[in-house]
């Protein structure tokens, strides 16, 4: 078997090879290179394992990200929840991940992030603080409301009885759905993405990309953005506005998107990840979504320390609570040259 990088020329035998394995995911198709590159100007290093007649053996996209501020690393796949290494045995597997090590070797990465749905298994340090949080579907959305208990259907009920509405299309939902996505980002204290990523996976993934979005009259209260894969609908970025909190329009939204999820016949619905028991994971706790492990895998240079990038990182806490403050316009302005290096 040998290992090489791949072109655009190997799209579809990438897509043939995800269609037929189990622990691939949408976030390892070719076309997410482009994304990435042209949004973020990051290089992508896209790795196949071939067998002895070509055949795809095994896949591993990396992106090679490099900065002042937070450092230089590769990660598989950053900004998504999934992407890591996916073959079918383990030999490709340790192939995939050597020729990554010799990578990160030539380019003097601190670190390889590989966020994978199963372990590894080869001795890399791992985090597991973080979980996927999914519901399987029943075949119907009357169903499935049949199975809500009554406090939750009621809160579903309350922002239908105000009048407000929902909305399910593309680009046509964007500029609402980044209005919401970015005031909600800021009063996180996290810099948002630019509204031309959401813009290139929409146009890269027509198939397989919707957005959600929920109004009182014409004013946008909540949205959500949804992409498909198989047989299952993950909704990887929702928000709603704080100002609104009190008529619920987050439950409508994510009632609205489970519906349909049912429509189209999907069979599982990712809520995203969540940390265990934070608020986040109690909210999509009580649709009855049910928690699977994610096991994010370090390959770690010159015996550091495990990289954290993350909000709770006492270091970055002046930051966010400095960002909180900021005019949405600026955030907006400002965020998309942060959050670029922020896998």
């Amino acid at each position: 078997m040998t290992v090489r990088i791949a072109s655009q020329r190997d799209s579809y035998a990438i897509d043939e090879f995800i269609g037929r394995t189990e622990g691939a995911s949408i976030y390892h198709e070719f076309r997410w290179c482009s994304v990435i590159e042209e949004c973020f100007a990051h290089k992508c290093h896209y790795l196949l394992c071939e067998g002895g007649r070509g055949e795809i053996r095994g896949i591993l996209p990396l992106v090679h990200m490099k900065s002042w501020m937070f450092g230089n690393f590769l990660v598989s796949m950053p900004f998504f929840n999934y992407g890591g290494v996916c073959a079918e045995d383990d030999g490709s597997r340790d192939l995939l991940v050597a020729e990554a090590v010799r990578i990160a070797r030539q380019s003097s990465v601190s670190h390889i992030e590989f966020r994978q749905e199963e372990p590894l298994d080869n001795g890399f340090p791992v985090k597991t603080s973080k979980v996927s949080m999914r519901l399987t579907l029943p075949s119907s959305h009357e169903d499935l409301w049949k199975s809500f208990p009554s406090k939750l259907r009621s809160q579903v009920r309350k922002p239908q009885k105000s009048g407000m509405n929902v909305r399910v299309g593309r680009e046509d939902e964007l500029d609402s759905f980044y209005h919401v996505f970015s005031v909600c980002m800021r009063d996180l204290g996290t810099p948002v993405y630019p509204k031309h990523f959401f813009r290139n996976i929409l146009v890269r993934f027509p198939e397989s990309t919707w957005i959600c979005s929920v109004y009182l009259d014409t004013v946008p209260m909540a949205s959500g953005f949804l992409i498909a894969f198989k047989d299952r609908l993950e909704i990887p970025w929702g928000a709603s506005l704080r100002r609104y909190n009190s008529k619920s329009p987050n439950m409508l939204l994510y009632w609205s998107c489970l519906e349909f999820a049912c429509n189209r016949g999907f069979r599982f619905f990712d809520f995203g990840r969540s940390t265990m028991g934070e608020s986040t994971y109690r909210f999509k706790e009580q649709w009855g979504a049910v928690s699977f492990p994610m096991y994010w895998h370090y390959w770690i240079a010159n015996n550091g320390t495990l990289p954290e990038i993350n909000p709770h990182n006492p270091r970055y806490r002046f930051a966010i609570e400095t960002w909180k403050k900021l005019p949405v316009s600026l955030a907006n302005f400002l965020g998309p040259r942060i959050v670029r290096n922020i896998p």
